[in-house]
């Protein structure tokens, strides 16, 4: 199963990288047009473990995949590159309500 992530909801205040302040993605599967919410470390252990598949489309038009991670201080997060010297279209999602 693949789901597209549509928005984000991002928590205010200090950490140790983006990626970890976001709390919730908001997804759609456009196959079956079913819509949910996932926390984080779930879409983190759903791709991981489950080898399910989560993408973002940009701007371009282009499917960037989303790729599990760990932080330093050991908390799951996703990424849609491999290292963070490019931007990352998941950080310009729009935030959700």
């Amino acid at each position: 199963m693949s789901v597209r992530i549509i928005s984000k909801k991002t928590e205010k205040g200090d950490y140790e990288n983006p990626y970890v302040a976001i709390d919730y993605l908001e997804w759609v599967n456009e196959s079956i047009h079913v819509n949910g919410v996932t926390d984080r470390a779930e879409i983190y252990d759903w791709i991981k473990e489950a080898k399910g598949k989560a993408y973002i489309i940009d701007v371009d038009g282009n499917k960037n995949y989303l790729i599990p991670a760990i932080s330093k201080r050991g908390n799951k997060y996703v990424k849609t590159v491999g290292d963070e010297t490019m931007p990352d279209c998941l950080l310009s999602l729009p935030e959700y309500a």
